[in-house]
């Protein structure tokens, strides 16, 4: 089990604008995803020039509001762009991740780097036989809870899973998991009904914590 948790428009905002779904721009980030699978497979550094990817995307430019808007400016050329890549990510990811968002800055392709590292992902895990799923919790599960969850829907449905986790107090049931088209609730199997107990429990005891710390106040 390999673990996973994003238009081409020229005032695109890297990372934060919403997706281009167009079958052209899903087609073009898939184009581009998989030549950077295929080179990555080449120095067997795959799942590595993903996280780093992923991470890029989620972690580093939402912090760099000034990069987001430079990579996304069709003013600013593709030396500039470059320029900019090896100040934030050079001699800190390995050599195919910074070759990739060269590639991609060359090109013109910045503003799909979101809908490239998704698609990237896509292809891995369909080339390693895991089917994308979204576990969605009523609280918060800890990496161990998290692990035994995704064993427990593996083992229940004979398949490899790559999973996302959401949290959302509203679900009833304290579990819900999507698997393509196919959405299953916790009573899948025994263990998660006790999961899904347990979420409620939690969920019953913080409520009345809040409570009593406000009523003592």
């Amino acid at each position: 089990m390999t673990p996973p948790s994003h238009s081409t428009t020229a005032d695109a905002s890297l990372g934060h604008t919403p997706s281009d779904s167009s079958p052209g721009a899903l087609k073009l980030a898939r184009v581009y995803a998989q030549a950077i699978v295929e080179a990555a497979d080449k120095k067997q550094c795959r799942r590595e020039v993903l996280a780093e990817l992923r991470a890029i995307v989620h972690d580093v430019l939402p912090k760099v509001p000034a990069a987001r808007a430079v990579f996304a400016s069709p003013r600013v050329t593709p030396d500039e762009k470059a320029a900019i890549i090896e100040r934030i990510c050079g001699g800190k990811v390995l050599p195919t991740t910074l070759h990739s968002l060269h590639v991609l800055a060359r090109h013109g392709r910045l503003g799909v780097l979101t809908e490239v590292v998704a698609a990237a992902e896509q292809l891995a895990n369909e080339l390693e036989g895991h089917k994308a799923a979204t576990f969605t919790t009523a609280l918060p599960l800890d990496s161990e809870e998290q692990r035994r969850v995704v064993a427990e829907i593996e083992q229940a449905l004979g398949v490899s899973l790559a999973p996302t986790f959401i949290v959302n107090p509203d679900i009833l049931g304290g579990l819900v998991v999507r698997i393509a088209d196919t959405v299953y609730d916790h009573s899948i199997a025994t263990s998660l009904v006790r999961l899904g107990d347990r979420l409620k429990q939690r969920s019953i005891y913080e409520i009345q914590h809040r409570r009593d710390r406000l009523g003592t106040a």
